[in-house]
């Protein structure tokens, strides 16, 4: 719990700065529009964590963004289906893919590295090929204008992708943090090996996250098509991977494994976005923005790396 008063004091300190520089960080436009922000990339950074948890990465998150995207716009605009079913489809999609990172991870003993990478390559590659290397778009078309209000409209005034994160957000805390599964992830990020001698079903367990991985992007997929309202699969979710990351790892997830939580990877994600903001909002060069993320990661890792030293220092002068 430390590590996320930490981070939320860096957040509110931040975010105190930037509305003192720039006053129109507090104003209401830009305030929804933040929080929007945060639901889209929150979604996403949540499974990223989990799979972080276990001992793994993900870095196909973007890619798998893409295809997604792509898919639901084909299912939707050109082939037809009625919305409950190419959500259902698209989700179906991703949460297989997430399965084959899973089963490639466990059964083959593939470094998650190397998988993820792969599918980075491989998503991108055929989201750009089924769409011939062109921008779909979901056009004026009625037959799904439910699944966009709830993909892009409000609720009691709040955006509703921050909504969804909300209600996600409330679920994968009880998974992670109140449930025995939670526990087991927790156990293999720290020590596999001892966790599978102690009977514990290690595989189902990690291939478990990379599910629950692509769910969640399934879902920020669908988010991110209706906020772009098109898809150009050379660029969709370009790079989301990393965001996901650095907001895990800022949140408190060591990608040593076996440490984070839910309420960090949020605050995690809204304090990156701040940054965002405040790059924005006080005119500095847009292309400092992965230069700045890039500076905050390495100084929140530096800073856990620093913290776990101090930790164990102490332990040792303990007397026995």
């Amino acid at each position: 719990m430390k590590k996320e008063i930490g981070i939320f004091a860096l957040l509110v300190v931040l975010c105190g700065v930037t509305g003192f520089e720039n006053p129109r960080f507090f104003s209401h436009e830009n305030l929804i529009n933040t929080a929007n922000l945060i639901g889209l990339f929150g979604i996403f950074s949540i499974g990223v964590g989990l799979v972080i948890i276990t001992g793994g990465i993900d870095l196909s998150i973007g890619s798998m963004i893409a295809l997604n995207g792509m898919l639901l716009v084909l299912a939707l605009t050109e082939w037809h289906w009625a919305w409950p079913l190419a959500a259902a489809f698209v989700l179906a999609v991703t949460m297989l893919l997430g399965l084959g990172h899973g089963l490639l991870i466990t059964r083959f003993k593939m470094q998650p590295f190397i998988v993820t990478l792969c599918g980075l390559l491989l998503y991108r590659g055929i989201a750009r090929f089924i769409a011939n290397d062109t921008t779909k778009g979901f056009g004026g078309a009625e037959n799904f204008k439910a699944l966009q209000s709830l993909a892009s409209g409000n609720f009691l005034g709040l955006p509703m992708p921050f909504v969804i994160l909300i209600v996600i957000s409330a679920v994968m805390w009880v998974v992670l943090h109140r449930s025995v599964y939670g526990r087991y992830l927790f156990a293999i990020g720290r020590n596999e090996e001892a966790t599978r001698f102690s009977g514990i079903n290690t595989r189902w367990v990690v291939a478990g996250a990379y599910i629950i991985a692509g769910l969640l992007t399934g879902v920020s997929g669908i988010l991110f098509a209706f906020y772009t309202n098109s898809v150009t699969p050379s660029t969709q979710g370009n790079s989301y991977e990393l965001n996901g990351i650095a907001a895990a790892v800022l949140g408190g997830c060591s990608l040593r494994g076996g440490e984070g939580s839910i309420l960090g990877i949020l605050i995690g994600t809204a304090l990156l976005l701040v940054l965002q903001n405040l790059v924005n909002l006080l005119g500095i060069p847009s292309s400092l923005n992965y230069a700045v993320m890039g500076a905050v990661v390495l100084l929140g890792v530096l800073a856990d790396q620093m913290f776990q030293a101090r930790s164990a220092k102490k332990l040792a002068c303990q007397p026995k």
